[in-house]
């Protein structure tokens, strides 16, 4: 696949997505630079937004398999890794997959599970396999994780911590639609969904290829430098405690790769860098003295304020 054909693979993506999920065309793209990059999504907002909604529309437009767990206080890690049950007709123990075994997986409201059954995605997020009982199995390509939760109820859940976080390629939000968005959503669902008529658009072949030429896209020294130089800058900040990882770097890398790609060019430009930045190493940093609810704001001011004082990298004349 070619930078061409990527750019009509995103355009058609968008359009079949736009159909269910009205006016959040920045939100989709920066969805479809997360699964341009192999990576996975953390989508939080206040309940009935439309997080669900847009990830069954992304796996709608994607000719590959879906599988929704709605995560609860009582599941269990088995019900995502799988188990070895005895099968009495066949006299041995065989093994019956969980969830986790697809192509896209949708976690609803993942902070109503416990720490532990959380953890069960660690493996599988990060390393692409998934280990039950000594034997490791590998998991489908192309491989997606959307979790989804909101912020406003919290009693009851459990809040991620930082390990599994950094696994997450982008915490993304969609906010409320304004008049005319609503006014057109309310004319789309107005005899049914329209997510009912929604078909795929392309494969998981095609979003394979698409990642493959995602990774050719070139990073020049320069660039190279100004991301590390962006990542340090996270790091001696007074007012953040946990600056941004390696994980994270190489994250805003291919975030930085994949904008490029959309865009039209076979190279990464600092703006590329700028535009990703924030949505990469929000959720990564841990800022000083505030409560959950304000550390997000907190952190993406302070990421504002080290894109503003870094500086990028300009062509020489």
């Amino acid at each position: 696949m070619d930078i061409s054909a990527l750019c009509s693979l995103t355009a058609a993506l968008k359009e079949n997505i736009s159909k269910v999920i009205m006016g959040k065309e920045e939100q989709i793209e920066k969805i479809l630079l997360c699964l341009y990059s192999g990576g996975h999504i953390l989508l939080e907002d206040i309940p009935g937004t439309g997080k669900t909604t847009l990830a069954k529309a992304l796996a709608r437009s994607l000719d590959c398999g879906f599988k929704r767990i709605q995560f609860t206080p009582d599941l269990l890690p088995s019900e995502l890794s799988g188990i070895n049950y005895y099968n009495q007709k066949e006299q041995a123990f065989q093994f019956r997959p969980g969830a986790i075994f697809t192509n896209i997986l949708l976690a609803d409201e993942i902070n109503r599970a416990t720490p532990r059954t959380q953890s069960s995605l660690l493996e599988c997020m990060e390393e692409r396999q998934c280990s039950v009982d000594g034997v490791t199995y590998p998991m489908a390509q192309p491989f997606l994780v959307i979790a989804t939760q909101n912020p406003v109820e919290i009693q009851g859940t459990f809040p991620l911590p930082e390990a599994q976080l950094d696994r997450f390629f982008m915490k993304l939000s969609l906010g409320y639609p304004n008049a005319e968005q609503e006014r057109a959503m309310l004319t789309a669902y107005r005899e049914k969904s329209p997510l009912d008529d929604l078909s795929p658009v392309c494969s998981g072949r095609d979003i394979l290829k698409a990642q493959a030429q995602v990774a050719k896209i070139r990073v020049s020294q320069p660039v190279a430098a100004y991301i590390v130089s962006l990542a340090n800058a996270t790091r001696q900040q007074d007012e953040i405690r946990l600056g941004l990882s390696p994980r994270g770097v190489i994250a805003l890398m291919r975030a930085s790769q994949a904008k490029a790609a959309v865009q039209g060019r076979e190279y990464v430009l600092p703006d590329d860098v700028k535009a990703v930045f924030v949505d990469v190493s929000a959720h990564r940093v841990i800022c000083r003295g505030y409560q959950m609810g304000q550390a997000d704001a907190a952190a993406k001011e302070s990421l504002g304020g080290i894109l503003a004082r870094t500086p990028s990298p300009v062509e020489q004349q």
